[in-house]
């Protein structure tokens, strides 16, 4: 149990009723609230907290956190504060008491690659013996056990939540997620960071509910970096410079494979028969090889990053390399063949850049042709439909299909992606079909990139998330083609 007066010691507000009350869990959905919860009203993009102040107070919730009076019975306490996010993160940290302060929190920011550094830079730690857990859209995963996440990072509270667990589980690293919506609506709040990456930037979350252009995009990235010790930076980036700037006074590294810096990536090559990068890094002289089981030249960035983080933790270049040949992402280039199949390559490219990047990564592989099954969300970032109806239109033959259409008519979807594509293409606003054409007309030396999905195992359809695995789907349908 905490008072409530002792949460609210760093939240400038006003108080309505009983300043002594205790408070046994804190909640801003009122299907959580219970008996002593304290209820926090926020805005979201499609609702708003306060009209859920009566559901909450009918589960037993007396205790509001809210930006306006309330119409509720005379035994509610009222907060009215400022800004309720604000006072959402603020007060998860003081109900926590403050786990962030035990551990060394490593933020990794960019348009692409922050799933797989993250994960890079845990393995790797984790192989040096530094017990770290991880956030991201992938899940929050402490040791063994991984729970699924709603957003790349959490609501303020379940990320204080995270780190609370990571302490009692004797974790001494965080590696997380943090996206620019992160940042725009203060889910950070509170978080210093040991470390924080910049991967790479291009326009992205553009659009209604997200950022209203690129400056507000990239300016939500960049203040990353103002509150951090050390700045991990792609010298390669186009606005390396910019961040440069945003982290000055910072102990900033570089990493890099063309320009000079602190952890310049040099000799890239392809791995034989199999998927993956090698390359090598020169420090005080001595040559230390690496090989990543990723493909591409994005690999080899992403690995440059991790290491370089981990550097800063005193993890050597020969443990990171020693390490760095088992490291897997989920749904990053996941693999699923048969004997006498099409290579299936499961991966989380959801933007034109991106899948542009994983068609020619999987280019050097020297396929008898390339497949390309994607989609595009529904409801929202409608100028990635063009964007990856050109990157596609570098495969062979295209498959157009649906990826979370949520309430948006798929179809309507396909249509103006298909507007962009000019490779041959078939459509099918069904996936699970489109796997089982793709399954079916494939043969040994192709192969079939399913371009979106990555490691989610579900599809948003009219609100509802419905249970859905490509990989399952398709070992199904390669067990039905070879009974035929």
């Amino acid at each position: 149990m905490k008072s409530l007066v002792s949460l609210l010691k760093n939240t400038p507000h006003k108080l309505k009723g009983a300043a002594d009350a205790k408070i046994s869990s804190v909640c801003y959905n009122s299907k959580n609230a219970d008996t002593g919860s304290l209820f926090v009203c926020i805005k979201g993009i499609k609702t708003d907290g306060h009209n859920y102040a009566g559901g909450a107070y009918d589960k037993g919730a007396r205790v509001f956190v809210c930006e306006k009076e309330l119409s509720l019975p005379d035994d509610a306490t009222i907060v009215i504060v400022p800004d309720s996010r604000a006072a959402l993160a603020d007060i998860s940290a003081e109900f926590f008491d403050h786990p962030e302060r035990s551990l060394k929190i490593i933020g990794i920011t960019g348009t692409k690659g922050k799933s797989t550094v993250a994960h890079m830079i845990r393995h790797i730690l984790e192989s040096s013996g530094i017990r770290t857990g991880i956030i991201g859209t992938c899940g929050i995963s402490i040791g063994n056990v991984t729970h699924p996440t709603e957003n790349t990072t959490p609501e303020s509270y379940e990320l204080f939540l995270a780190l609370y667990e990571m302490v009692l589980a004797g974790c001494k690293c965080a590696v997380m997620e943090v996206s620019s919506q992160a940042m725009l609506l203060d889910r950070v709040r509170g978080i210093h960071f040991f470390a924080a990456v910049m991967t790479n930037l291009s326009p992205d979350h553009i659009g209604p509910g997200e950022h209203p252009d690129f400056e507000s995009y990239k300016n939500c990235k960049k203040a990353l970096f103002m509150r951090t010790e050390n700045a991990v930076l792609n010298a390669d980036d186009a606005f390396f410079g910019e961040f440069s700037r945003a982290a000055r006074g910072k102990n900033v590294l570089s990493y890099s494979v063309y320009s000079e810096s602190d952890f310049h990536g040099i000799e890239l090559s392809s791995l034989e028969n199999a998927l993956g990068k090698s390359f090598t890094i020169t420090e005080n002289g001595i040559s230390v090889t690496f090989c990543v089981p990723l493909p591409g030249d994005f690999s080899v960035y992403n690995s440059l990053a991790a290491i370089a983080v981990c550097s800063l933790l005193g993890v050597s270049l020969r443990e990171c390399a020693e390490a760095l040949p088992t490291v897997t992402v989920p749904g990053r280039f996941e693999t699923v063949s048969t004997e006498g199949s099409a290579m299936f390559v499961i991966d989380y490219a959801h933007n034109g850049e991106s899948m542009e990047k994983a068609i020619a990564a999987l280019r050097e592989c020297n396929p008898l042709r390339l497949i390309c099954l994607f989609g595009s969300v529904g409801c929202r970032t409608q100028l990635r439909r063009r964007d990856l109806g050109k990157a596609a239109s570098s495969a062979d033959f295209c498959i157009i299909t649906s990826d979370n259409p949520d309430t948006e008519n798929p179809d309507s979807i396909i249509d103006e992606i298909a507007a962009n594509v000019t490779s041959p293409y078939v459509r099918f606003a069904d996936r699970a079909q489109a796997i089982k054409y793709a399954v079916e007309n494939s043969e040994a030396g192709d192969i079939v990139l399913l371009a979106g999905k990555g490691h989610e195992n579900y599809q948003l359809i009219d609100g509802k998330k419905l249970p859905f695995c490509e990989r399952e789907l398709i070992m199904k349908y390669l067990k039905e083609k070879l009974t035929v």
